[in-house]
């Protein structure tokens, strides 16, 4: 393609919401083919700076908008993403290509079967183009491994993206394609989504269903990080739904969130809680989540002040997040811990020695803490905060300066209790510090009431529009 052509074809799709792109493939005003040549090229453009990507599959990616290019021209039934290009996170399976886990103990692993949600995307008509970025099995909130090194921020490339899922949400809030998949197993989808302002969601545990097993098998969810509200609801719409091989999925059908960004507001019960009772917010992050709760009284919502929802439960949560991992890391923390991230070691050899009447103590603490929240949202809808406590931070640091924190995770205040609870949380932007960088907000429903978050979250979109929002990243 001749340099120009190159270059108004990067415009046209760059920064597309997935919903339109299969639409215009649809109705046959550009080809899936053009469309992933343009992506692989941004693609290309980007990656010095961002770091994206563990591995790219551009032969496999250009194979598949070829098929996708026939069925269109042959007037077959599409699938609702049909000819979109999308991203995996690594933890993620993909058939056939390296699933690495952002760790050295598995840098040569390939996957042999897709994941679920793997193969309904694909189903759905997706054309995957590679692996993203993730920390070493999923485990901080900064954007760094072992094996890849370091992912930036497009908005700031000095900044952390935020992790885990760090390549997925970096590349997607540059304009590179529209959607990619990641993972929360304590806020890793909305961590990096609050830090590169996008909307990223994980649906009620089980909603999507997650094989091959987790190393976090009761905290942990797939889900969709976009640009967009409704892009979001297409795509967990699509992977949503029962599977056998994970026992945790659920079995009644995914209700249409689509339909639900249509609903009205008015009159949804929405507690407002700028710290949860121990969290503790910039001034930046707390006046604009504040300013932002506005908007949904304006809307006709009833929105009241809680002060105190709960005391923190993080222990709770790092109790059964590094058993699990240190559990699967076991024999290398035994015999070659220099080949994983330091940060990492003393934590997960702490979680492994609990004893097992204090790792059940925790147990059924999470279980009071589940039953605390399923009273709370008998008087709510919704429940708002911040997402997180801070804006990025610079890259190179495990933790934010200045905020009270005992270790590299837990100033992630708001992100790790929706997990303990299995309850569907998002967040979206709501505005940006004065150096730029972008705030989110989070939304947590009551239990399979992903419904009440995809309508209020539509809702907010369309009254303070974030879409035309871009970094001012030159590849």
């Amino acid at each position: 393609m001749p340099k120009a052509e190159k270059a108004q074809a990067l415009n046209d799709f760059s920064f597309m919401s997935a919903y339109e792109m299969a639409e215009i493939i649809r109705r046959r005003k550009a080809s899936p083919v053009e469309i992933m040549e343009a992506c692989l090229d941004q693609i290309e453009a980007l990656e010095p700076r961002l770091n994206a990507f563990v591995t790219l599959t551009p032969e496999s990616a250009m194979e598949e908008a070829r098929r996708c290019e026939a069925l269109v021209m042959s007037g077959t039934d599409l699938g609702p993403l049909h000819g979109v290009p999308m991203s995996v996170k690594d933890l993620i399976a993909v058939r056939g290509v390296r699933q690495t886990f952002g760790s050295r103990t598995m840098q040569d692993h390939v996957a042999d079967a897709d994941a679920p949600a793997v193969e309904r995307i694909k189903a759905a008509g997706a054309c995957l183009i590679g692996k993203t970025t993730t920390t070493e099995f999923g485990c901080k909130p900064s954007s760094d491994s072992p094996l890849s090194g370091i992912t930036r921020n497009p908005w700031n490339t000095e900044k952390t993206s935020g992790g885990s899922s760090a390549g997925a949400a970096a590349s997607v809030a540059a304009g590179a394609y529209p959607v990619a998949l990641g993972t929360d197993g304590g806020g890793s989808i909305r961590i990096p989504s609050s830090f590169c302002g996008l909307f990223g969601i994980k649906a009620q545990f089980g909603r999507v269903p997650v094989f091959p097993v987790s190393a976090t098998p009761t905290l942990a969810h797939v889900g969709p990080i976009t640009r967009t509200v409704r892009d979001a609801a297409l795509v967990l719409g699509t992977v949503a739904g029962f599977d056998a091989r994970d026992p945790a999925s659920m079995t009644e059908h995914a209700p249409d969130f689509l339909a639900a960004c249509e609903h009205p507001v008015t009159g949804m019960r929405i507690a407002w809680s700028p710290t949860l009772g121990y969290a503790e917010p910039t001034s930046e992050v707390e006046s604009a989540a504040s300013e932002a709760v506005k908007v949904f009284e304006e809307l006709g919502c009833e929105v009241e002040f809680v002060d105190q929802v709960m005391e923190d439960p993080f222990d709770l949560w790092l109790a059964e997040f590094y058993a699990g991992v240190g559990t699967k890391l076991k024999e290398p923390l035994e015999n070659n811990r220099q080949i994983i991230d330091p940060n990492l070691v003393d934590m997960l050899a702490g979680a492994l020695d609990q004893k097992i009447d204090e790792y059940y103590r925790t147990i059924f603490a999470r279980y009071e803490l589940r039953e605390k929240m399923r009273k709370f949202f008998n008087e709510y809808d919704l429940l708002i905060t911040p997402t997180l406590p801070v804006a990025a931070f610079d890259a190179t640091l495990e933790m934010p300066p200045r905020v009270p924190t005992r270790n590299s995770i837990n100033w992630t205040s708001y992100t790790y209790p929706p997990n303990l609870c299995g309850l569907p949380s998002a967040s979206l932007p709501c505005g940006f510090t004065g150096d730029g960088l972008p705030i989110g907000l989070q939304l947590t429903s009551r239990a399979n009431r992903e419904i009440d978050i995809f309508r209020a979250a539509a809702a907010f979109e369309m009254a303070r529009p974030w879409g035309d929002l871009r970094p001012d990243l030159e590849p």
